[in-house]
């Protein structure tokens, strides 16, 4: 496939392609893409509707419900809705439901109304990130684990728009959003890069440490996540298909379009739970035998 590359090492566009008739190589080609350039941004995609969209995504890996806490409304059980008018904005950097024993591996973003002017995304390369970090804090954040917690984003609207329901996610309902542990760097289950992940959006603290002390690192990894040199920047069109590596990116949303209308419609693949550096050395008998949970690829 004809793909243009963004950055050196981060972002590629994909052009003369129709997401709706794939034949398996270009399927293949895509998947492989995503774990080499960790966002894919795909134009002309214009006849793209739902039922194609969750299609594609079935042919790449395991679909999942759209959200585990947001109600679909009108559109597929698949398919999360961020709609500007049903206060859908994304203007704070994170990595999409991280606050699950296995976030998503793999999110997909279709433009389905776009205002005049505004709504970019950016999208942080957290592997990059974590190269080039000093070898000493590397060493020191490959040990440490973070909780991540999504009732401070979702938990009003769980109680009282959900009325304590949620949505059906890993075959149980979501009724509470309890804090689940991660390591702070992960290890991808396809290609073995560290990268790190942690995200502002959802991660409250990291573990074992002093609330000041998490506090002063998590704001020294983000501030490096987000360097310019780690970032990439998306002008919507319409008719455009993003598609990024939830496992080793980030991502935000400029909410900068004042009242205008901006509607996106994202679907998420099937993850694995994340690993990090100290559990990955662990002896392969010791994982066989159920102490470790392995990763493995989705599709």
């Amino acid at each position: 496939m004809p793909i243009t590359r963004l950055g050196p090492r981060f972002g590629a566009e994909i052009h003369g392609i129709d997401l709706g008739s794939l034949d398996d190589g270009q399927v293949v080609a895509i998947r492989r893409a995503l774990v080499e350039h960790k966002v894919l941004f795909v134009p002309g995609q214009g006849r793209l509707d739902d039922a194609a969209q969750i299609e594609f995504g079935r042919r790449l890996g395991d679909v999942t419900t759209g959200h585990p806490i947001h109600d679909s409304g009108d559109v597929a059980p698949e398919v999360y809705a961020v709609d500007s008018q049903d206060n859908g904005f994304a203007d704070v950097w994170h990595t999409d439901v991280t606050f699950v024993q296995r976030p998503p591996a793999i999110s997909i973003l279709r433009a389905v109304s776009l205002p005049p002017g505004g709504g970019d995304t950016s999208w942080a390369d957290s592997q990059l990130a974590y190269e080039s970090l000093s070898p000493g804090l590397r060493a020191w954040i490959d040990t440490l684990t973070a909780a991540h917690d999504g009732s401070r984003e979702f938990g009003y609207y769980l109680a009282q728009r959900r009325k304590g329901r949620g949505n059906v996610w890993e075959g149980e309902v979501f009724t509470e959003l309890k804090p689940v542990e991660h390591p702070v760097v992960r290890v991808h289950p396809e290609s073995g890069r560290k990268g790190l992940f942690v995200n502002p959006g959802f991660t409250s603290h990291i573990v074992g440490v002093s609330e000041y002390e998490s506090r002063g690192v998590l704001d020294i990894l983000y501030a490096h996540l987000t360097k310019p040199e780690h970032t990439v920047r998306h002008r919507w069109q319409p008719g455009d298909v993003a598609l990024w590596d939830n496992r080793s990116t980030a991502h935000y949303a400029n909410r900068d379009y004042g009242d205008q209308h901006r509607v996106m419609h994202r679907i998420t693949l099937r993850g694995d739970v994340p690993v990090g550096p100290v559990t990955a050395l662990r002896p392969a008998e010791e994982i066989h035998r159920g102490a470790v949970a392995v990763p493995g690829a989705v599709g």
